[in-house]
């Protein structure tokens, strides 16, 4: 008998905890579209960001905060729908929609005006209820071709160069 409520209570600690972490995430989300940063950053105990489609890292309140402004100067509007949502030991992992509409600067790219809609999945990693790393997965290619619809093919390569990191298209010689 006492095997049972043992495996009982961990199963309703588990499920308990899941509860908890999926709202910490939901909260985030919801957070993040209204552009209540400072509620977003304190969903964190240290804010830490990896965005692995452009290996940029941002640690730490002032450096997360920089990517938040960063982001909704070039996408005002920007916001979610989430499609799934999964639970793992150590991580919470949304798929989603990310969608916005490029209204300023980004990367060196100026603002087009076009809207974009990429699918995204984001690990929440946590260590027990602590939230401690959110490790997202985008396919630029997607977001890139959206952005430069309707830009004069002349323009891309000091376009593309800004946004890739790279060059502005000049060689040297």
């Amino acid at each position: 008998m006492l095997t049972t409520t043992a495996h009982t209570t961990a199963t309703d600690n588990a499920t308990e905890q899941k509860a908890r972490r999926e709202r910490i995430v939901l909260d985030h989300f919801a957070d993040e579209t209204r552009q209540d940063f400072d509620a977003v950053l304190s969903t964190f105990p240290h804010p830490h960001y990896e965005i692995i489609a452009t290996g940029e890292v941002h640690d730490g309140n002032d450096t997360v905060r920089g990517y938040y402004s960063e982001t909704r100067k070039a996408f005002p509007d920007q916001r979610h729908e989430i499609i799934q949502l999964r639970h793992t030991d150590d991580a919470v992992i949304v798929e989603f929609w990310l969608i916005g509409t490029h209204k300023g600067p980004l990367k060196g790219l100026p603002p087009t005006g076009n809207a974009f809609r990429c699918r995204v999945i984001a690990l929440f990693i946590f260590e027990g209820e602590r939230l401690v790393c959110e490790r997202v997965y985008f396919d630029t290619l997607t977001m890139i071709k959206q952005l430069l619809v309707g830009v004069p093919p002349q323009h891309l390569p000091a376009l593309l160069g800004g946004l890739l990191g790279g060059s502005t298209g000049q060689q040297a010689n």
